[in-house]
């Protein structure tokens, strides 16, 4: 008896290439077409940013889609739709747009700040109950509404007050997905009781004068997971993965499940990428060398010959690890490396980033701006990674890394544990450090560039870790399972 094609909606704030801040955008750029592979019909509904390029991603209207109604409080304002499918595969991608909320550049990154910079109350109210109000006028009703982050928080909610009784909704679960548990999504009250009905505003969770998104999502969705099976583990047990949810995720711990990420192998792949400057396999590594080259080039850095190039990718922020690596560039480029540093974030961060980098100009580079071919060609590219998230759910960058021979240089904790096999001996795929120190972490690169000097062990680890399977099969399977098990099937 063949089981019946279950519909799934995913609703998240970035969906690479479109637009990445986070390891999220990457998830969502494979996740949504993995399960389709499980027998799911996915779909997917994200902001159309005014970064986006309509022309570069074939972003098209749709007639039927224009002009639809998002009631607030106090007003109704439109919303009109723009579609096109997810690259590599043919999952329709719904961008939801209105001039006013986004039209500027700037995403919803001010909140991760804990301010409330640009209209971002309005613009997450509108997006939430703009994403119901599209389905509707679509007319494909999902079977579960797939939730991500604190972006898409209020949706569990509205189905459990204002759409409780409209019949499109009758029996439509919710799932959501904690990415980032540090990015909550602090925003004023006064915003969310001006422009939501009293019976929303008054069961949002609130802490003084601000609501808190996360919170307000974990509390209402039926079932909850993350990307590790340690982190859900983390952050139930331990205040400070937690991040102030500990006590929420506590009464919900039979809801939370940890499942690792997997990755897109047919798009990250080094023998068929096209991204990159020369492809290569692991019979044919001297590709990865020409790639070393290209990148130095790129980043207006020397290449010289047995110096490592080092890279960090990251967020400019405490959770991602920015205040560890400017502790310890002094102590990192006494190490004769090069380093690539790349990201985007607080400013303050950006601007000791670029002085270090101007003051080193033979041995550190700084790229604010990582756009997928540059995020491609870095991974290729580079000797190794350093990952300084002080917490990290699992991350994706460590599994791209090792497919391309990069080896990861990473602080211990959530999926990082589950997916780098720490190297002892002969060994493992990368170098894990546990202490949260600059002297920890430049020790354990110290180890790591060790053996990268040892022209038998670094070709063997090398080897090693593109021989990694991080498809997304395994963690499929997991999520087919939970979303039949919600649906009683």
């Amino acid at each position: 008896m063949s089981r019946r094609n279950y519909k799934v909606l995913y609703v998240s704030g970035e969906v690479s290439p479109f637009v990445r801040t986070s390891a999220l955008a990457d998830f969502m750029a494979s996740f949504p077409q993995a399960l389709e592979e499980e027998g799911f019909e996915a779909r997917i509904m994200m902001p159309k940013y005014g970064t986006i390029n309509d022309r570069k991603f074939r972003l098209h209207d749709v007639l039927r889609l224009s002009d639809i109604e998002v009631p607030l409080r106090e007003k109704t304002d439109l919303l009109n739709v723009k579609v096109t499918a997810l690259p590599s595969s043919k999952i329709q991608t719904y961008f939801l747009y209105n001039e006013k909320y986004f039209k500027r550049n700037g995403l919803f990154t001010d909140v991760y700040l804990g301010n409330d910079l640009k209209g971002n109350t309005e613009k997450v109210i509108f997006f939430n109950v703009g994403v119901l109000e599209t389905l509707v006028r679509l007319g494909w009703r999902p079977d579960i509404i797939h939730c991500h982050d604190w972006y898409a928080s209020l949706i569990p909610l509205l189905l459990k007050t204002v759409y409780r009784d409209h019949e499109f909704f009758r029996g439509i679960k919710t799932v959501l997905t904690i990415h980032n548990a540090y990015r909550q999504g602090i925003l004023p009250f006064k915003v969310f009781e001006k422009l939501l009905p009293e019976e929303v505003s008054g069961a949002l969770h609130k802490s003084g004068e601000h609501v808190n998104m996360l919170y307000t999502g974990v509390e209402n969705a039926d079932m909850l997971t993350t990307t590790s099976k340690l982190h859900a583990d983390e952050i139930v047990r331990d205040e400070v993965p937690g991040c102030g949810l500990k006590q929420v995720l506590e009464g919900r711990k039979e809801s939370l499940h940890g499942i690792v990420n997997g990755i897109d192998t047919r798009q990250w792949n080094p023998s068929t990428d096209k991204l990159i400057k020369k492809r290569f396999a692991t019979d044919r590594m001297e590709g990865k060398l020409e790639n070393r080259a290209a990148l130095s080039e790129e980043v207006h850095m020397p290449l010289e010959e047995g110096r490592p190039v080092i890279g960090v990718i990251m967020n400019f922020d405490d959770f991602q690890g920015a205040a560890l690596i400017e502790k310890s560039l002094k102590k990192l480029v006494a190490l004769d490396i090069n380093l690539l540093i790349c990201g985007s974030g607080d400013k303050k961060y950006e601007k000791s980033f670029r002085d270090f980098a101007d003051t080193h100009p033979d041995q550190v580079s700084l790229s604010t701006d990582c756009p997928e071919s540059f995020l491609h060609l870095a991974i290729a590219g580079l000797d190794m990674l350093v990952m300084g998230g002080k917490i990290e759910s699992c991350g994706m960058l460590q599994m791209f890394a090792m497919s391309y021979g990069t080896i990861p240089v990473a602080y211990a904790g959530g999926g990082i544990v589950e997916t780098i096999d720490e190297v002892k001996g002969d060994e493992g795929t990368g170098f894990i450090f546990r202490e949260y120190t600059p002297d920890a972490l430049v020790s354990k690169l110290q180890e790591a560039i060790g053996c990268y000097h040892d022209s038998e062990r670094w070709p063997e680890l090398v080897l090693r870790a593109m021989t990694r399977d991080f498809a997304w099969k395994s963690a499929a399977e997991e999520y087919a399972g939970l979303y039949r098990e919600l649906l009683g099937s």
